[in-house]
């Protein structure tokens, strides 16, 4: 344990010094985010932008076809795909889903990590979609949005792959489960802030990353953050604090009762958002 407190020191005082190596967005989010926020854009421009990337392209179309957005009229094309989205929600859904390419590693631990971190981050992605869809259906609240509820659930977590990063940097002095276990538990939380606020995105995202485990922290109205940790919960953590969790949900109204989350609705709903990423 001595070992695991020294290590965690040399860390805490690189977050400190500001020399611990934040992640970057993938080249392709910062490309539409950017173009995105410009006002006199057009979607033909970011249908270009996306069809720049097969991989991006495909999914933006499948969540274009998915329970989601309730169509029945198939889209075949980047260009139907992105005038389905709209531009508002295509800076965030892309930004989303190229949210995987920075889970790699060459090291075999990092990399066994990151595998299970990801694998871990879908299932409360898809939990949380669900969650917000069957909330939307009981109670007409539409103050939630599809892209912002798929980017905080994705980006939740984001605050274990600098300490990944910096393992697999050092291999001889980080790369270690015992200290990673702690290293993630510890300082997730902050490093997740500073994430989001480098990377400027907005307030709600930076408090999901922040305090998602952190359940002293609440807010007065059904937010992302509350459907993360229920999604999370879920997905087996939180394995003391689930009831507290639970009963939050129901005095919030965020379902009407538990029962709506072990349906099969919620099971096709939870199943369809997953399919996006595979």
């Amino acid at each position: 344990m001595a070992t695991e407190n020294a290590l965690l020191t040399i860390l805490v005082d690189k977050i400190n010094n500001d020399t611990l190596v934040l992640p970057t967005l993938p080249a392709i989010a910062l490309k539409v985010r950017r173009v995105a926020d410009n006002p006199d854009i057009h979607l033909n421009v970011m249908a270009d932008v996306i069809s720049q990337d097969p991989s991006l392209s495909a999914r933006m179309i499948k969540i274009s076809n998915s329970a989601y957005l309730g169509r029945s009229v198939k889209v075949t094309s980047a260009q139907q795909a992105v005038t389905r989205i709209g531009l508002r929600q295509i800076k965030n859904i892309s930004t989303a889903l190229a949210m995987e390419q920075l889970f790699v590693s060459k090291n075999a631990i990092v990399k066994d990590y990151m595998t299970r971190i990801w694998a871990d981050t879908i299932e409360i992605v898809a939990n949380s979609l669900a969650i917000m869809q069957v909330h939307a259906k009981q109670t007409k609240n539409r103050a939630l949005n599809l892209e912002s509820m798929m980017l905080a659930a994705l980006v939740h977590n984001i605050g274990a792959l600098p300490i990944l990063t910096e393992a697999e940097r050092h291999t001889d002095i980080f790369a270690n489960p015992t200290f990673l276990d702690v290293a993630i538990e510890k300082l997730t939380g902050k490093l997740g802030a500073s994430i989001m606020t480098e990377w400027g995105f907005e307030p709600e995202f930076v408090d999901v990353a922040q305090n998602w485990k952190n359940l002293s922290v609440t807010s007065e109205t059904v937010s992302y953050l509350d459907l993360v940790r229920l999604g999370a919960a879920l997905c087996g953590k939180f394995e003391s604090h689930k009831e507290e969790i639970f009963n939050v949900a129901i005095e919030k109204g965020i379902v009407d009762n538990l029962s709506a989350l072990l349906s099969d609705e919620f099971d096709e709903l939870r199943d369809s958002a997953k399919q996006i990423f595979q």
